[in-house]
């Protein structure tokens, strides 16, 4: 699965729409909204808010960073 698909499965596991997952990680509707259709990645602050929503919520994290590190996310300049 890529990134785009993992965060919206990690989002709708929560029953959250993307603006109230938004607002949990404390960044725009529109950045998760790029996020879920594949035109960008989140930066270094978004992922660890990711990580800390999932650490939260007892959800494995680690599909979704080996999705985003296999991405090369580090080196395009990801976009909140």
């Amino acid at each position: 699965m890529s990134f785009a698909e993992e965060l919206r499965n990690i989002r709708q596991h929560c029953f959250l729409s993307q603006e109230a997952f938004a607002r949990e990680l404390n960044v725009s509707f529109s950045s998760v909204n790029r996020w879920e259709g594949g035109r960008a990645k989140p930066n270094l602050s978004a992922i660890k808010s990711i990580k800390e929503f999932c650490d939260a919520h007892d959800i494995d994290f680690s599909v979704l960073e080996k999705e985003w590190f296999a991405s090369g996310t580090l080196d395009k300049g990801a976009v909140e």
